[in-house]
């Protein structure tokens, strides 16, 4: 059974019924409505309303009982997923990525060193393998690592992957079975476990990007962890920047940290630019300045993750807001160029930014720049700045 919604809720309650004691306010709400919506969305607890039915109050707690287990290990949660589909809500707890080395294996030391040492950066967060499970460690202990022993012990259902349709088939039935039926029997996390690229001569080995369409696959549907005996950096590259988007809560907008971002060793004469904080937005950019030959800076301001032209609409990007930041980071000190390139979707804009900051006597001049960011480049080719 899946949560019930606010108008689900309702249904049940006096004013839908128009029956006595309908928007009472007992539970401290103007109306039946407005409590049911907010019941739904878990911001006050049933009990406040003294004329909820029985019925509802069987279906509501049948609604809310944890859908999948939650299991940490280490430090990293995985499980505790409550829908099928990320836009019903939202996912929790990305898919754990690990690594299974045989502490017997000839290439051990070097194998865990890498494992140990890769990092990524992924949103300005770093990213490492999530957990490192050891075989025949005959009780030698290595930090921030556990036993293959150990992790079979977890309440976690292991499914090896042998054929990826029946991997993919199983993945599903375990996941629906837990959502939509809430049956306890299919409530542990999944973990799907990768054969070695050749553990036997009779297996074929596998193309490293089969593995990698496979993985990417059981991240999106449903596995709630992936191990691999074989370690590449590409791949987990790859599968944690997957990740990262899937695992983002689509209720909330994607944003970076407003601030003065710098690229290729800035000094008085780099060129400047200005966008908003929405991430899509500023990594196309920052992948185009980072390519440039001249150094340059990123004025990013605080437009709750909004992109130009919505924050702009939702007057979340004001001229105020550019002088705001400008003023914040003391830009105007650290610089002899006077010109900020703004977005060519603000142009219309550029009076209006330009009359802020010569109010605030900050001596800047707004260039309007290119609309796509990909046209930066033959952009700088022809500016004077």
């Amino acid at each position: 059974m899946m949560e019930l919604s606010g108008l689900q809720i309702f249904k049940y309650l006096p004013a839908a019924k128009k029956s006595e004691n309908s928007n009472c306010k007992k539970c401290g709400c103007p109306t039946c409505m407005a409590f049911a919506l907010k019941l739904a969305k878990g911001s006050v607890p049933i009990e406040s309303c003294p004329e909820i039915p029985e019925e509802l109050k069987e279906i509501f707690e049948k609604s809310r009982k944890a859908a999948q287990k939650t299991v940490e290990i280490n430090g990293t949660k995985i499980g505790g997923e409550n829908v099928l589909f990320r836009h019903e809500k939202t996912f929790l707890n990305p898919t754990a990525l690990c690594v299974l080395l045989d502490c017997e294996a000839a290439d051990f030391e070097e194998k865990f060193r890498r494992v140990s040492d890769f990092e990524i950066s992924i949103l300005n967060k770093p990213r490492k393998v999530d957990l490192v499970i050891l075989k025949n460690s005959n009780g030698k202990i290595y930090p921030n690592t556990l036993t293959i022993e150990e992790f079979e012990k977890l309440p976690i259902k292991i499914i090896f992957d042998e054929e990826f349709s029946k991997t993919a088939k199983d993945l599903k039935f375990i996941r629906e079975k837990a959502i939509k039926e809430k049956d306890e029997n299919f409530s542990n996390p999944v973990c799907v476990h990768f054969a070695p690229a050749c553990r036997e001569e009779k297996e074929r080995t596998p193309h490293l990007n089969d593995i990698c369409a496979k993985a990417a696959f059981y991240i999106c549907k449903y596995a709630n962890a992936l191990i691999f005996e074989d370690f590449d950096e590409a791949l987990f590259a790859t599968l944690m920047t997957l990740r990262e988007n899937i695992f983002t809560d689509p209720q909330k907008p994607l944003k970076v940290e407003s601030k003065i971002y710098e690229f290729n060793e800035v000094d008085e004469n780099s060129l400047i630019f200005l966008t908003t904080n929405f991430a899509l937005t500023f990594f196309a950019v920052a992948n185009e300045l980072e390519s440039l030959k001249r150094s340059s800076y990123l004025i990013v301001t605080p437009a709750d993750g909004m992109s130009v032209l919505t924050a702009w609409s939702a007057e979340k990007f004001t001229a105020k807001m550019v002088v705001q930041t400008l003023k914040k980071h003391d830009l105007a000190s650290r610089v002899k160029n006077r010109k900020i390139i703004i977005p060519g979707l603000l142009a219309h804009m550029q009076k209006e930014i330009q009359a802020e900051i010569d109010a605030a006597n900050l001596g800047f001049d707004i260039v309007i720049g290119t609309i796509d960011a990909c046209d930066i480049a033959d952009f700088v080719k022809n500016f004077e700045g």
